[in-house]
Order: structure tokens, then sequence, then C-alpha cells
């Protein structure tokens, strides 16, 4: 075996080079150094066509264990993630090993709760006593809760926050958004898209601004920012393709799903990674690690965080049951967050995915009347638009 890459020793020095050849005598020395890992260069045997395509199956059917394996929908998503995932691959993508997928070392972290003292109402009392939301979330609700209030006062309240105001209409004038004609201020676009649509917009912008302070090794905010904004892109255009719902509370609804997960991290920083780490060691739906190690999960935590903030009930519903739409009095639309969430993670899986699909059931599938043949044409909007709409959150 050929070393890929440098092996640096207890003092930061390099022990052995990349290129150097591992015969048994440099294993066992490694071994002694207690190494326990190393990057190789695989030989020919490994690297044919037909070898790729076996080690990419292998990889992407990790991530599919836990969903139903007759669900016509998810048998077409498997099909997708293959062919992105080979492509992938063709193009020099390095499929990660099992070791890759692992979480780094927590134990300098400490929870602010222990398991038996800090319940998911807990964590969110502690969490918004310590921090206040932006003035304008409240202020924009306080217009949206008043009957009469005009679009005009909805226009005054979002222009007097120069941020929010730049990322609506940079958000609005995006072809994903596809308004007609070029929207300039704040009234234009009340007046195109509404004024009940684009509060939910800023609504969903301005809850943002209130997560902070997450330990970077427990994740990289902009990771967790794209993943949100994925299951959003998804979120609006599977809403778009069921009639009587508005696609625009739906990308809000996907921008926020995880946000109870944030609320964990800042708490229980220990456990959280611990739910992480057993997730990944036994091929769980995240969601699923954080009940079993938490004993509740970040579903339970975002809908007690937005009941806190007095969201619109529809979003607060739609994020609380996106991962048990059965459960919620409004099921079809909690299962069109809970798709999307499916095919956010799926996108991933091609770049380095870290969890199992959550999967959903069949009734939750049968609620939106999709085609499953249409995934192929949903991956296809998405990755025309995705880019484009990172321009405007990073």
């Amino acid at each position: 075996m050929i070393l890929a890459k440098d092996i640096q020793g207890a003092d930061g020095s390099v022990f052995r080079e990349a290129g150097a050849l591992l015969d048994a005598d440099a294993i066992a020395a490694l071994e002694d150094l207690g190494i326990q890992f190393a990057y190789i260069k695989p030989d020919k045997a490994f690297t044919g066509p037909e070898a790729v395509l076996r080690r990419v199956e292998t990889y992407v059917r990790y991530f599919f264990q836990y969903v139903d394996p007759d669900n016509v929908a998810f048998i077409e998503l498997f099909k997708v993630v293959m062919e992105r995932a080979v492509e992938a691959a063709s193009k020099g993508w390095d499929i990660p090993c099992e070791h890759e997928r692992q979480a780094k070392s927590v134990e300098h972290l400490h929870d602010l709760f222990f398991r038996d003292q800090g319940a998911s109402l807990d964590l969110v009392k502690h969490e918004t006593s310590l921090s206040s939301f932006p003035d304008t979330y409240f202020k924009i609700k306080e217009v949206l809760d008043s009957p009469a209030s005009t679009a005009a006062d909805m226009a005054k309240v979002v222009s007097a926050d120069v941020g929010l105001t730049a990322k609506l209409l940079r958000l609005v004038n995006s072809p994903f958004f596809g308004v007609t004609g070029h929207v300039d201020s704040i009234t234009h676009a009340v007046t195109l898209v509404g004024a009940s649509e684009l509060a939910t917009l800023a609504l969903g912008i301005s809850a943002i601004k209130f997560f902070k302070d997450i330990p970077p090794e427990l994740m990289d905010m902009e990771t967790f920012w794209k993943h949100s904004l994925r299951c959003a892109v998804f979120g609006r255009v599977l809403a778009s393709k069921v009639k009587g719902l508005k696609p625009d509370r739906f990308f809000t609804a996907g921008l926020l799903h995880d946000a109870g997960r944030l609320i964990m991290f800042k708490n229980l920083p220990y456990a959280s990674v611990q739910a992480m780490i057993y997730a990944r060691s036994n091929g769980l739906p995240l969601v699923d690690a954080e009940r079993e190690v938490l004993g509740f999960d970040h579903t339970e935590v975002a809908g007690l965080l937005l009941e806190e903030w007095n969201f619109p009930a529809e979003l607060r519903t739609i994020i609380a049951y996106h991962h048990n739409p059965e459960a919620s009095p409004a099921p079809g639309d909690a299962a069109i967050i809970q798709l999307a969430d499916n095919l956010a993670c799926a996108v991933e899986i091609s770049f380095g995915g870290m969890y199992a699909l959550p999967g959903m059931s069949r009734d939750a599938w049968n609620k939106l009347g999709l085609d499953p043949h249409e995934i192929d044409d949903i991956f296809a909007l998405y990755d025309k638009h995705f880019q484009e709409l990172t321009s405007v959150f990073f």
C-alpha cells in the first residue's frame, strides 16, 4: 500500500511522508504510535468503473436503510441520488470512509442541563430569557395580527430595517420567486407578493438573526443554514405542486425547520454531539437519536420556541410536526416539509452526508398526491435555483 497523505508525529512533525510504502513493518510502527488509520492510494482493483459503482451503492444505501424500501417515491429518490453520487465520484469526489463521518471529540463541552433536569421547555425558557428577539419581528407580527393594518403599514415596518429590506428584495427579485418585472421597493413587493406572504418571509429572515454563539465543533453555521435553505427551496417547489397552498409559507417553514436543534446545541452541546455520534454509529436518522439520548427531539423544542415567540399557528404547526405529520392538525402541510427535509438530506449525500434519511410513511406521502416520477423534475428545479438563493443569505 502507498500512503496518500502525510502522517504527523506527536510533536507535529511529519512521521511518514505521502508516497511512502506501507509494508508490515511500517504498519507496526504506526500502531506503536497509536495511529489507528491512514489514507492510502487504492490500487486499480478498487478504482475501476464497476468497483466505483459498488462503493457508491454501498455508501448511498447507508443513508436509505431507514426508509420504506417499497415506497415508490424513495425508490425514485435512491436512483436520483445514485446518479448524482456516481457523477460526483467520476469527477474526483472521494467517497467518505466511516472514520470521516465521525464527530470530533467533545469531552471539553459542558451541558447547562442534565437529561433528567433539562426538559425541552426548560431549554426554551432559558434561551428566551437570555436573548432578545429582533424588534422588527414583533413589529411585523403586530401589523400582521391587526385587522386594521394596511399594505402600507407592512411596507413601512419592513422598510425601517435596511438589512431585512435588502434581503427581501433580492429574494423576491430572484427567478425562483417568478415575480414579473423588477421590484425596487417593499411597497412594490407587498403589491405583487401580498402583505401576508411577504410578512411570512420577513419573519423567517428575522428569526435567523436570533441564533448565534454555536460552538464551531458542533455545527458550521453556513452548513446548517445551507441545509435549511435546501429544505426551504424544496418546500416551496413541493407546495407549488399542491393545489390551494401558499408556497412562500413553506419556504419559511423549511428555513426554520431545524431551529430547535440550534437551541439544543447552545444549551446541551455535549448531549447533542452524543446524539450525533449515536446516529452515525447506528445508521439512525438524527431525530431518532435525539429521542434516544435526550428524551425529546428538535421538533418539540421548535414547537415550544415558536409558541414562545407567538409565531403564526400555521407555520408553528408545520415545523413542530414535520417528523410526525400524522399527528398534526394539518398533516398534508407537515408532510411537505418532511419530504423537503428528506430531499435536502438526499442532495447532501453526494458530497458527504452524515445521517440516514428520516424517511416518511406511505400515509404521509399519499397526503401530497404527488407523482413519484416527478422527483427528478423537482431536483432539476432545485439545481436551477439553489445557487442563486445562496447569494441572498451568504
